[in-house]
This record gives C-alpha cells, structure tokens and sequence, in this order.
C-alpha cells in the first residue's frame, strides 16, 4: 500500500511496534463458549497441503489473534478480531484451529456455500499515523451486503 521507500518502512514499524490496528468481523461456524479470548498459536505452511497455512508448533511464526463475540445466532457466532500479528490466513486459521471455521470458508472449515460462497470475514477498521505527517487516520468499512444477510 505504500508509495515509496519511506512510507513502507514506516508503516513496517508501526506493524512492528503494533500502532498500526486492524480490526475484522467475522461470522464462525457453531457456538463459542467464551465472551472473548486470545489464540497465541504459530502459524506455518500446512505439512501436506503446501496451498494452505496451519497452526505449525515447529516451524510456524508467532501469531495472536485477539477476539469477541458480537453477537450470537443458531449454528454462528459473529466475532471481532484484532491482529496483533500479520499471518497469511491468521484468522481463517486460527478460528479453524479453535473448531469454530468461518462460514463459507472452503479452504479451512466448512464447504457449505449455501449461504455465502467466500469466507465470511470482513477487515472493518484500521488506524494507523500517517507515515509523513504523523497524523493519526482510522477508516471504517460496513459489513458488506452478503455478511449482513447472514446476521438478520
């Protein structure tokens, strides 16, 4: 997303010293147990499937997801996650990992497309400083048309 060298790096510390927040929505298959939680789990290539992104023990790199539950509805959860990490599929992976994949996922969860045919997973916020200026910025999207149908 950055336009020059100068941005990138920028931007890179702010990953790094976690000032750049991302924050998604997203729908889970089944009901968790727990208001909110934190999965710290490494995240790798898969040891068979080299397409797909695992929880990898012995060769992944730190990952942690932080998440709430929105709402609850009969077989899905609507979740809030925010990144304090950058993984490939963290949240596809992690959420999966938990036994709660996002619906619509064909990669890592169900293959059930009946109600949305992408994973549902939206990125709803991200707040970073401008790279130049220092200026604080934060954008917000609404949840797209297919996601919302799924919590009516």
């Amino acid at each position: 997303a950055a336009k020059n060298d100068r941005a990138h790096l920028a931007l890179a510390a702010q990953l790094q010293d976690h000032s750049l927040a991302r924050t998604y929505e997203a729908v889970a298959v089944g009901g968790l147990k727990e208001d909110s939680g934190t999965v710290n789990a490494p995240i790798g290539r898969h040891p068979t499937d080299r397409k797909k992104m695992a929880v990898n023990r012995q060769n992944g790199r730190e990952a942690v997801t932080h998440w709430s539950v929105l709402a609850r509805y009969p077989g899905y959860t609507h979740v809030e996650c925010r990144l304090e990490t950058g993984r490939t599929h963290q949240i596809r992976v992690h959420m999966a990992h938990g036994g709660h994949p996002l619906t619509g996922d064909f990669l890592y969860g169900t293959e059930d497309r009946a109600l949305i045919p992408r994973p549902a997973l939206h990125s709803a916020e991200l707040s970073f400083r401008h790279p130049l200026t220092g200026k604080a910025l934060e954008f917000q999207s609404p949840l797209p048309e297919d996601m919302a149908r799924l919590l009516l």
